[in-house]
């Protein structure tokens, strides 16, 4: 959404190459020639040389592989490419043209690591010594000195991103909570996230029933003409069983979440929401003391699988849409009938292109959520869609609820929630701006696909939560954790 279009297309291709391959079941025998199919040379395309290059699509392929696309795997779901990230400036501070070489030589007397030295026609950091102090920027009479912060950096709501010896930025693990906002935010493509497309290929050429389902966020992302019919049809001419709309996890999750809120407002409690795998973690890395406080209502995404599996008891389940954060959820947060596999819309349509299938206008004529569900993508969608079902249960309460649009919003809400002064009984977080729709992997800009989105839900009936929930056995399966 962020990244430059062509590495965009690099990355595309790879999923599409690794994914045509593994479909074709030749991906072990073809492997080690890609970089090269992909990267013929003899001239580079967009880096120094071919064979840097092909290296960089060698540690893509691994990504997508499910693999750390080097040698070292710290668990992590999102990943550095670190023969990517050799592009970026080594040092945040650099002496820019507006030096002007003066006698006095403020930036050298002010610097005390030694890292500032005298050049021709202006002053040299050596960033093997800078420490980042800022104090030489701050002592130039010119201004001529300026800070650059790295985009991955500066996107990071938790400051999990460091440099090492070598330039190369480092995530640290146990801060990152896995919200993927790095990713799209490299100019230089460096950062990726693991992929499940083998997992998923393998499980769809299995004799296991595979379903696909499909995020709310996902109406109005490719315009108002592709709808749930739409995607279903594509599921099933790719190989899976079917194809279930995620809104009626939202109904699910929202009765389940309805009832926890109403019990705790009696007993003067505050809760948090819980379908936000990237606030979950934020909670859980960054304010522990607030465990307790977060809803144990399961997400939407588990919600539909427990219930298919329920159903299937050998079924595989695979979740499409825009989150990373919901690949973390999946392999990290070990609940227990969870989805099996995540991918993006970048992935799945990697996986129609191998097959030769594309999204096709069709009827919106499938429909298994209420639009409170539908809406669960939105920030808010979570906050309307309880009040209407305790309005629908006669479970009423005067309630305020924090709506926390984006990490910087969540912080600050849970720092006041662990600090004691929330002023608001409940509180939403929603880790990317505007919901899941704003999701890192969004195929549309957010403005853009608000229209069609509109159009799209407004076109649903009516449907109560409590009316549609009704047509699912909700008693063979548990929405808590």
């Amino acid at each position: 959404m962020f990244a430059d279009e062509n590495v965009i297309k690099i990355k595309h291709e790879v999923l599409y190459r690794v994914a045509k391959l593994a479909f074709e079941g030749e991906l072990e025998e073809k492997r080690d020639f890609l970089p090269h199919d992909i990267i013929p040379g003899p001239q580079p395309q967009f880096r120094c040389c071919i064979y840097k290059e092909r290296e960089i699509i060698r540690q893509r392929i691994r990504l997508v592989e499910g693999k750390a696309p080097g040698v070292e795997d710290d668990g992590n779901i999102i990943q550095v490419i670190s023969s990517a990230c050799e592009d970026c400036p080594i040092s945040s501070y650099v002496v820019t043209d507006n030096c002007q070489n003066c006698l006095g030589k403020a930036c050298i007397n002010a610097c005390r690591f030694g890292a500032i030295s005298k050049g021709e026609t202006r002053s040299k950091i050596d960033p093997a010594k800078c420490k980042e102090c800022g104090m030489c920027a701050k002592a130039c009479p010119y201004n001529a000195i300026a800070y650059l912060k790295r985009p991955c950096k500066s996107a990071c709501p938790v400051d999990a991103i460091t440099y090492n010896e070598h330039g190369i930025s480092v995530i640290d693990e146990k801060k990152c909570i896995r919200c993927g906002l790095c990713i799209h935010r490299c100019p230089f493509g460096a950062i990726g996230s693991k992929t499940f497309i083998i997992d998923v290929i393998n499980a769809l050429k299995s004799d296991r029933p595979v379903y696909a389902m499909l995020a709310p966020a996902t109406e109005g992302q490719f315009g108002e003409n592709i709808t749930m019919e739409s995607w279903r049809n594509a599921a099933k001419k790719i190989g899976f069983d079917d194809l279930i709309e995620v809104g009626l996890g939202g109904d699910m999750t929202t009765a389940s979440e309805g009832d926890e809120w109403a019990e705790a407002y009696k007993e003067g409690k505050k809760k948090t929401t819980s379908c936000c795998p990237a606030f979950v973690n934020m909670v859980n890395k960054h304010f522990p003391e607030l465990k307790e406080n977060v809803s144990t209502t399961v997400s939407p995404m588990c919600g539909v699988s427990r219930m298919l599996k329920a159903k299937y008891p050998d079924a595989y389940t695979v979740f499409i849409g825009p989150c990373i954060s919901k690949k973390s959820e999946c392999a990290e947060h070990n609940i227990e009938g969870n989805a099996d596999a995540v991918l993006t819309y970048s992935e799945i349509r990697a996986m129609m292109r191998a097959k030769n299938i594309e999204l096709e206008p069709a009827e919106n004529s499938y429909q298994e959520s209420s639009v409170y569900g539908k809406r669960f993508g939105n920030s808010g969608g979570v906050t309307a869609s309880v009040l209407q079902y305790l309005k629908e249960t006669n479970q009423e309460i005067e309630a305020t609820v924090l709506r926390a649009n984006g990490a910087a919003e969540c912080k600050k809400g849970l720092a006041l929630l662990r600090a004691g002064k929330l002023p608001e009984d409940f509180m939403e977080g929603m880790v990317c701006e505007g919901g899941c729709v704003g999701g890192p992997s969004s195929y549309e800009e957010q403005l853009k696909a608000r229209k069609a989105r509109d159009k799209l839900i407004d076109r649903a009936d009516a449907r109560l939560i409590t009316e549609n929930l009704k047509n699912y056995d909700m008693d063979s399966f548990s929405m808590h954790r």
